[in-house]
């Protein structure tokens, strides 16, 4: 029986057990003992062989002799012998054995076990998929829309530790301010629409309008463009999706610390543990203690958790849930007043940028969420797949602050002015229970691969906003006490910083109650002809019902909402793409869950006006590439979106006759250009027009807050010694305030600079130096719609040192 060979002096497997004894995932340091032992056991076996089959042929030769080779027959092999059977299986099972052992606990460095599953591992700037959803099924290569993804990377790079700060330094958002009549907290504009309600949580709508945290995040999505067939209601110039960490195959343990010259005090961990084959946990933790640069006395304090399982009872069962808690507090800033005259916030007309206008015995911020989700997902077949997630959360906003409005500056000299320091107040509680249900078919037909999706979504929100008595509404009334102003501040130097006979604030107890109940039906296919050429295209139903309410009065409204998208996708080369697409979305009347009044977007209880949905269109043309094998990936599209139906108030009463446009170019980059250049930004070029409206004046102007052209670029450099070298550059140009049509009243434009140096000690331990606003440049993030508003300033110079250690 031939069972082995001898080469060149060395033993031979036959193929047989080669396969099996070569059976081994992980390199040779990482295989450790249990791999020697499987080694050991094929060589003996195979010698074993070798032997065995060398006697067996010696037993069928007659002995002769010749003088040159004779060709002969070849022995029949016999069959192997019980032993030989019972060491082939037992080399099976060891190799099995140790296979599991590896899954349960894979072995690999430090530092990319905890890597973004959604991104290209060897460019973690770019992401090659959103979210995992049957919606977006293709690369973003082959996905016929602009979508600007923000990975777990970039996010550290950038240093960004809240949403605000992604909006800060993206191209294409504007941030914006809010007061009484809607919340102070995270609020977007995108392509120049405002998507404060626009932000979800791994694709579920979270309608807090609070102040977000990013320590439980992997990757923020932003979809440009109207998104309504895909996310429902609203989305006019596009939606944020928050991607949270989720538990993974691989065990990892991570640990950040900060320190910082705004006495930043901060601590991230994030702990990844496979328990068995079957199941895996991931938890972490926030702590934060700290101020914010170039402003007095404002504090920004946080601390959270998040905890994500995953279970695989079999290869075709997935069951995830993940909670998270954010807890941030501290000395809430409202900002400085607006100089008229000069057209510029008064610390740009010499005030000390720090000023800060409210009473350090009065004022509070705390924003707070906690949030649960479970996910089931059922593989039926190859063909088709059952996913089902639920969502609960609930979120408080309570802030008690201080408007800088109304100031006093006839008088040439600055030391003379003043402002009156208006209370604002609110106390809102958001519930949500929602319900997602997806079946996703691929089907092959004819040569073209279908994915599509059958979807219906059920969700209930209830907002609760109340406020604090004797703390209402700026500048309501004179001498100020029934509203807790306090008027004659000097605005260079504010002098009631500390303020005794507040008094211990009480809640009015009459709140403003929103009660949203939505079910949704949406169906999408996306048909791809031998990756040549792809079409998109969905359609979706929202039965939107909204009720508002409180103490003495309730209205109702209902509406009936049909969105839907198209998309058409040419490849003249694997690498490249370019695209068409056009869609739809629509804003219901009161859609705005965080506002009080109609001007503001909401519907007060005692409304008599209901006004019809506004209707938004959007085409977009657009070409992507992967460059540098594909690491690299550039995208450019044109658009243009319209608004019919929008609202304004004209003569004092609100009316939907009015129409706007925006249209631009948007060009983004994100990967690696080489091997260890990498570079992640973009650059957004808009113009705004007011094509129809009540008042003849606003024809042809341009759209209040919003920057028609930004830029940023997040880049950085490795070098062989474990050094890297990165910086940022974030451009935004003047933005007009106003309600609807820009005013006179406008921010500068201005350039901020970032710089980073990253040095890798060794496999486990990083150090980042991080210098944030470099020139100290003083800039603004927003401002109120008012004639005379009240402007936030944008944190000032710091420095901080980030230590990381990856286990």
């Amino acid at each position: 029986m031939k069972m082995g060979r001898v080469v060149m002096g060395q033993v031979v497997a036959p193929k047989s057990l080669r396969s099996v004894a070569a059976f081994d995932p992980v390199d040779e340091k990482s295989s450790g003992i249990s791999g020697k032992k499987v080694s050991a056991v094929a060589s003996l076996i195979a010698v074993a062989s070798v032997s065995s089959g060398a006697e067996a042929q010696q037993s069928n030769l007659p002995p002769v002799t010749v003088d040159a080779p004779v060709q002969r027959p070849r022995p029949t092999a016999s069959k192997p012998t019980p032993d030989q059977v019972r060491a082939r299986n037992a080399l099976r099972r060891a190799a099995q054995r140790q296979q599991a052992s590896q899954q349960a606990a894979p072995a690999a460095p430090a530092g990319e076990a905890d890597r973004n599953p959604y991104s290209d591992p060897a460019a973690p700037y770019k992401v090659d998929h959103v979210q995992a959803s049957g919606k977006f099924p293709e690369k973003m290569l082959n996905t016929p829309k602009s979508i600007t993804v923000l990975s777990k990377e970039v996010l550290e790079d950038k240093n960004a530790t809240t949403l605000k700060e992604i909006g800060r330094s993206t191209a294409g958002v504007t941030l914006g301010s809010g007061e009484g009549g809607n919340a102070f907290g995270d609020r977007f504009f995108i392509r120049g629409f405002d998507a404060r309600n626009d932000v979800f949580i791994d694709g579920i709508r979270d309608p807090a309008v609070s102040i977000r945290e990013n320590f439980f995040t992997e990757q923020i999505e932003i979809l440009r463009g109207p998104a309504s067939s895909y996310a429902g209601r609203g989305t006019a110039g596009g939606a944020i999706n928050i991607v949270t960490k989720q538990a993974g195959d691989r065990n990892f343990q991570r640990m950040d610390t900060e320190f910082g010259t705004d006495r930043t005090k901060r601590v991230t961990i994030d702990v990844n543990q496979v328990v068995d084959p079957t199941f895996s946990v991931r938890t972490g933790g926030l702590f934060q203690d700290a101020n914010v640069a170039g402003r007095d006395y404002v504090t920004d304090n946080r601390w959270g958790t998040f905890i994500s399982t995953k279970y695989t009872p079999t290869n075709d069962i997935k069951i995830t849930t993940n909670y998270v808690h954010t807890d941030l507090s501290g000395l809430p800033d409202f900002g400085v007043p607006y100089y008229k005259q000069g057209n510029v916030p008064v610390t740009s007309a010499g005030i000390p940028r720090g000023n800060w206008y409210g009473f350090l015995n009065r004022d509070f911020q705390t924003a707070r969420q906690d949030f649960g989700t479970g996910t089931i997902e059922y593989k039926v077949n190859e063909a088709i797949t059952l996913t089902s997630k639920v969502r609960g959360e609930h979120s408080l906003l309570n802030y008690i602050g201080t408007l800088p409005q109304n100031p006093v500056t006839i008088s040439g000299n600055p030391l003379l002015w003043t402002t009156t320091a208006s209370a604002q107040s609110r106390y809102q509680n958001v519930d949500v229970w929602a319900n997602q249900n997806e079946a996703t078919f691929k089907l092959d037909t004819g040569g073209v691969k279908h994915t599509a999706v059958f979807g219906v979504e059920y969700s209930n929100e209830n907002i609760s906003i109340d406020r604090y008595a004797g703390l209402s509404s700026e500048l309501a009334g004179s001498p100020f006490t029934s509203t807790g102003a306090i008027s004659g501040v000097n605005v260079y130097s504010p002098q009631y910083t500390y303020l005794t006979g507040f008094g211990t604030p009480s809640l009015v107890g009459n709140p403003t109650r929103y009660g949203v109940n939505t079910s949704s039906v949406y169906v999408m296919d996306t048909a791809n002809w031998q990756d040549t050429i792809i079409v998109n295209g969905g359609v979706r139903y929202d039965g939107y019902s909204q009720s508002a309410s409180n103490n003495s009065n309730y209205v109702k409204q209902n509406a009936d909402l049909v969105n839907y998208n198209v998309g058409l996708v040419y490849k003249p080369m694997s690498i490249g793409s370019v695209y068409a697409a056009y869609a739809t979305s629509a804003n219901p009347f009161g859609s705005e869950l965080d506002a009080t009044g109609t001007d503001y977007g909401g519907v007060p209880p005692n409304s008599t006006l209901l006004l019809g949905p506004e209707r938004n269109k959007a085409i977009e043309l657009g070409t992507k590439w992967e460059l540098a094998d594909r690491h690299l990936l550039v995208t450019g599209a044109l658009f243009q979106t319209t608004k019919d139906n929008a609202r304004e108030t004209v003569n004092g009463l609100l009316t939907s006759g009015a129409a706007y446009r925006i249209q631009g170019i948007d060009i983004e980059a994100e990967g690696k250009i080489t091997d260890r250049w990498s570079i992640f930004g973009g650059l957004v070029l808009m113009q705004s027009k007011v094509t129809q409206s009540g008042v003849a004046s606003n024809l042809g102007l341009q759209l209040a807050n919003v920057a028609h052209q930004s830029f940023s670029m997040l880049t950085k450099y490795k070098f062989d010694d474990g050094w890297e070298l990165g910086g940022q550059a974030v451009y935004r140009s003047k933005v007009y305030g106003g309600t609807f049509a820009a005013n006179t009243n406008e921010l500068p434009s201005y350039w901020r600079f970032d710089a980073f140096v990253e040095k890798k000690i060794d496999k486990n331990w990083t150090m980042k130096f991080y210098a944030q606003n470099l020139t100290n440049k003083l800039y603004y993030d927003s401002f109120y719609r008012s004639n005379v508003p009240f402007v936030a300033v944008a944190p000032g110079r710091a420095f901080y040192l980030v230590t990381t250690a990856k286990f």
